[in-house]
């Protein structure tokens, strides 16, 4: 079975609490199991959340012959450089969420240094840019 990692970075475990009008109403734990569900086993799924930089880091070093990586870097899409250069190293399809349209947020989001290394972007459909990009890797794996 393909592996597949969904990686959330930080305060995406504050959700149902940050502005809905970014970000939906759901919980992380709810987005997860609406993930489950559309999966429908089709893959074997392992999600990871952290706040911190250094261990998102070091659990996509983990991960670097995973079949697919979708990440929802959050804040750290504009600022780190080592989680760019961790997806560069791995080797499977790598997809990049956003709950929101960061490409139509605030100026300083609109600074990208995951883009480029990823496959596809998912964005400003809340939840459902989880679900398109199951749906996208169904369609590919």
């Amino acid at each position: 079975m393909k592996m597949v990692l969904i990686i959330n970075g930080p305060n995406l475990n504050m959700l149902g609490r940050r502005p809905k009008e970014h970000y939906g109403s759901l919980t992380l734990d709810e987005i997860n199991q609406k993930i489950i569900e559309e999966n429908n086993g089709h893959f074997d799924l392992e999600f990871f959340q952290s706040n911190s930089e250094g261990e998102l880091i070091t659990k996509l070093q983990q991960a670097i012959s995973y079949d697919a990586i979708i990440i929802n870097p959050a804040g750290y899409t504009h600022t780190s450089v080592g989680i760019r250069d961790a997806l560069e190293m791995c080797s499977g399809i790598k997809l990049e969420i956003h709950l929101s349209k960061v490409d139509e947020r605030e100026t300083f989001r609109r600074v990208n240094l995951v883009r480029d290394v990823c496959d596809k972007c998912f964005q400003g459909k809340h939840e459902n840019s989880y679900l398109e990009a199951i749906r996208y890797l169904k369609s590919i794996l």
